[in-house]
């Protein structure tokens, strides 16, 4: 029986995402899952608001590009068949709800630092993604 029959991994693209690619390929192996990469760039205009005296336009084009290179190398060390490969931008969990009800995706894989104190009370980037999905949300401990 085939549990997932879509996943999506949504990777943050730090060093530290490369301890995912064991366990995505071996979930996808063991349903014969389609699976999906995504990763999103908050828009700088997000941190620096719009009072910024430079064009962060060639910035966000630069870190844009710079995504899509190290997720298309992620995806060439996965060893597993890539459905489709994203990068997208804006606010991080409402585009991996966004993704994964486009896609029907059954399990949305994810890293955790698994923060302690004030960075749990003010919530995570995994935890954000856990709350707000319609599928079942797999967070992986990252250690660092």
């Amino acid at each position: 029986m085939q549990l997932y029959k879509k996943i999506l991994l949504a990777l943050d693209l730090t060093e530290e995402c490369a301890q995912l690619r064991e366990k995505a390929r071996m979930l996808a192996e063991a349903n014969d899952a389609a699976l999906y990469l995504a990763h999103v760039i908050e828009p700088l205009s997000f941190a620096y608001g719009g009072d910024v005296p430079i064009d962060l336009g060639v910035i966000q084009q630069q870190l844009d590009e710079h995504a899509h290179k190290s997720l298309a190398s992620y995806a060439d060390k996965l060893g597993y068949p890539i459905t489709e490969q994203m990068v997208i931008t804006g606010h991080i969990e409402t585009e991996i709800h966004r993704i994964a009800e486009e896609r029907e995706v059954d399990l949305i894989l994810v890293g955790s630092h698994g923060r302690h104190g004030l960075a749990l009370l003010l919530g995570s980037t995994a935890n954000g993604i856990l709350h707000g999905a319609k599928c079942d949300v797999l967070a992986v401990r990252i250690s660092t």
